[in-house]
């Protein structure tokens, strides 16, 4: 269940893709125009603001290239437009106008950038402005990147799975049927039938023009997937410095082994020779998103150690080519990497850092501290360069002294800002400003972090949203929000999901805890909630909310409700099993109303449906017919299928069609048993979403009827 928390970014892409594919005779969508009602950030003034998806920095550091998206509500579509910043600040200019959407900005020199659009790459003469078709494939693109000599580019595209022999034959003659016959695992995969799989093409440039028939892939159509579906995009391959070799992430594994394993690898595919080796291999997790240092004579990456945990710490990986030694940078650090760049002289590496409910810009220099410690050990300086309430989910470099940041807040959307490599840190300076005359006519509701003592002791990041009208003499009802993943921190993210600001203009405190198993606070607090679902973690959200309920007098401790989706839909099921009887609370009952989105209800239903059976295998513990194992008797003795007959508040339950992590008849069976035990209850059912919900006008009666069933049961 992880990445619950990247569904701004997902949604964001998944749009954009699909309105691409829209034809150039469709309306444009523009900016919307908003007057903003007594301050209240609804969920129609969240659909308004501007979204930046994608940006591109230009070579000599100047300038920035961005996508942004627009919505119509109305038409229940949207789609993105290409513009030009200036990094020393003003206004940004646009440079496109069409009804399909612009995606995968790239800098192919100073004065020419290129992206796709539909099935084309097209480049801009930004003096001219004028457009020129560069490659077109009849499956489209889902992005590339050009060489650093500007000789060829490597784009992603698909190939079919084709099926067995033996079973194509059944199907000679029925070209209309919709029947489906498979014969091992992961023929589904989070939201889509695998009925194709991503490679990556190499191809000549020649005279601005990609040479499509002179096109080699780079896996030779082998049938695996690179980049890794579905969260891998382009940064999961590069360009050596030279243009001689193209570093690439794969997981060589398809069916039963891939459903049951996180063993990818990195590849080095020398182009000359068309030859391939893995630099990677030993290494039995995750391995992903490499990068070359400027010079060439290095590669870094991100790094899981063990197969089949897919929440691992990621490490940072540097391999010096020449000698084939690896070296781990963050071993002596408690927490993980994304998002890598070298500096400019290749001594530093940077990356994002999850740490203590924010993301932030690290620093990890390659020169061991020769002084050691008392051990004898030698250290990498690490230093931090961003810092406050914010989340930096991007970074690109700007130069060689600045990084330009796609940074977000629980108060504000997708915004770009820059900070310096020196920084010590720093909060960052605000670049783009697509958003601020609507935000300036919204009155957020004030973010608070509280360190909240749990049932063992220990100190927990908790998030106190308050009301957007908030008076100190009135009294509010209050949410607590159970956070998915289950391994997703409880950060400053910004989502057009669960946003807390609407829950705040809707009139509400949010309680948003960084529970045990979130990553930012150490590996043995993440690790800690594998095998122990119904353990520490849910104690931890008790505790949460009686310390709020207690503390607060403007919270009303007998209008609190509890919300989630994904782990935290198994959370609000196994809160609401849990229930009864609770000392200080009106009819002995903490939450007065419930609400669960896509959540896990039934574990050992859960494990045959689900797909990556490797999440299952470790976070649970195995198969449920396992019984001699005690894991497996503790875990599934928790799941909350086994504790309807307590239940006893109202509760909603969302579900959705697509939702192949979580399939759909676990919401339906939920809602079911609280209508046979006569529970209030509601169903939302979307047909045509996956694990999140994307479409413009299926959000926004998403945050309508969750506001309408709170407000039902709280106010």
């Amino acid at each position: 269940m992880k990445k619950t928390l990247l569904t701004a970014a997902a949604a964001t892409l998944a749009l954009a893709a699909c309105q691409s594919n829209q034809s150039s005779a469709d309306k444009v969508v523009e900016k919307p125009q908003v007057a903003v009602q007594d301050g209240r950030f609804t969920p129609e003034v969240m659909w308004s603001l501007g979204v930046m998806s994608e940006y591109a920095v230009s070579p000599d550091g100047s300038q920035v290239l961005h996508t942004l998206r627009y919505t119509d509500l109305e038409a229940n579509k949207n789609n993105a437009e290409l513009y030009l910043m200036p990094i020393a600040g003003g206004e940004a200019t646009r440079l496109t106008t069409t009804a399909a959407s612009e995606f995968s900005p790239v800098w192919f020199d100073d004065n020419t950038v290129m992206y796709c659009r539909g099935n084309q790459i097209l480049s801009m003469n930004l003096k001219s402005k004028r457009e020129t078709v560069v490659a077109e494939c009849e499956r489209g693109f889902e992005g590339f990147k050009v060489a650093p000599d500007g000789k060829s580019l490597a784009y992603i595209s698909t190939i079919p799975v084709e099926r067995p022999e033996h079973i194509e034959s059944l199907f000679k003659g029925l070209d209309q049927t919709t029947g489906r016959i498979n014969e091992d695992l992961m023929y589904r995969h989070w939201d889509q039938w695998v009925d194709e799989i991503p490679h990556i093409y190499l191809v000549p440039l020649q005279d601005g023009k990609a040479l499509m028939d002179k096109a080699v892939d780079v896996l030779n159509g082998e049938p695996y997937e690179a980049p890794m579906r579905p969260w891998g995009g382009t940064e999961q391959y590069c360009f050596s410095p030279d243009s001689k070799l193209l570093a690439y992430t794969c997981r060589k594994k398809t069916g039963y082994d891939y459903a049951h394993s996180t063993n990818s690898d990195i590849f080095l595919y020398d182009i000359a020779s068309a030859s391939t080796r893995n630099i990677s291999d030993g290494i039995m997790g995750y391995d992903q998103n490499p990068v070359f240092s400027h010079d060439g004579s290095m590669i870094a990456w991100e790094s899981m150690e063990r197969d089949g945990y897919e929440s691992d710490k990621l490490r940072l990986m540097v391999m010096d080519l020449a000698s084939g030694t690896k070296t781990d940078l963050t071993a002596d650090f408690d927490y993980g990497v994304s998002n890598i760049l070298w500096s400019a002289d290749d001594r530093e590496l940077f990356a994002l850092v999850s740490y203590r409910g924010m993301n932030e810009i690290f620093a990890f220099n390659r020169e061991f501290n020769a002084q050691g410690d008392q051990s004898g050990a030698n250290r990498v300086k690490i230093r931090q360069i961003s810092h406050g309430y914010h989340d930096v989910n991007a970074i690109q470099m700007a130069g060689s002294d600045r990084f330009v940041a796609n940074q977000v807040s629980i108060s504000y959307p997708g915004t770009l800002y820059a900070y310096n490599v020196g920084d010590d840190k720093a909060e960052g300076q605000k670049l783009s400003t697509f958003n601020d005359d609507l935000l300036s006519q919204v009155r957020m509701g004030k973010v608070e972090e509280h360190w909240v003592k749990t049932i063992d002791g220990k100190d927990m990041l908790t998030w106190l949203i308050y009301p957007y009208d908030y008076d100190s003499t009135k009294t509010y009802p209050a949410l607590l929000f159970c956070e998915g993943g289950p391994q997703t921190p409880v950060s400053q993210f910004w989502s057009t999901r669960w946003n807390f600001q609407v829950m705040s203009g809707a009139g509400y405190f949010v309680i948003a805890p960084n529970r045990r198993g979130v990553p930012g606070f150490g590996m043995e607090w993440l690790e800690q909630i594998s095998g122990d679902y119904g353990g520490l973690c849910m104690q931890d959200y008790i505790y949460a909310t009686d310390h709020f309920a207690d503390r607060f007098p403007q919270i009303d401790r007998e209008r609190i409700g509890a919300c989630g989706a994904s782990f935290g839909g198994y959370s609000v099921y196994w809160l609401a099993g849990h229930n009864q009887k609770v000392p200080g609370y009106k009819d002995g009952m903490r939450f007065k109303a419930l609400l669960a989105h896509n959540g896990m209800f039934n574990f050992e239903q859960q494990y045959l449906e689900t797909e990556e059976m490797w999440f299952d295998n470790w976070d649970i513990g195995g198969p449920y017919w396992d019984w001699n194992n005690p894991q497996i008797k503790k875990s599934y003795s928790n799941s909350p299928h086994l504790f309807v007959d307590k239940w006893n508040a109202p509760i909603c339950v969302i579900h959705s069609e697509f939702d192949f992590r979580i399939v759909a008849s676990q919401g339906m069976a939920a809602y079911n048993a609280a209508q046979m035990l006569h529970i209030p209850s509601r169903y939302l059912y979307f047909p045509d979403e996956t694990h999140w919900v994307l479409r413009p006008q299926n959000s926004v009666l998403w945050h309508r009827n969750f506001i309408d069933w709170f407000d039902r049961w709280l106010k």
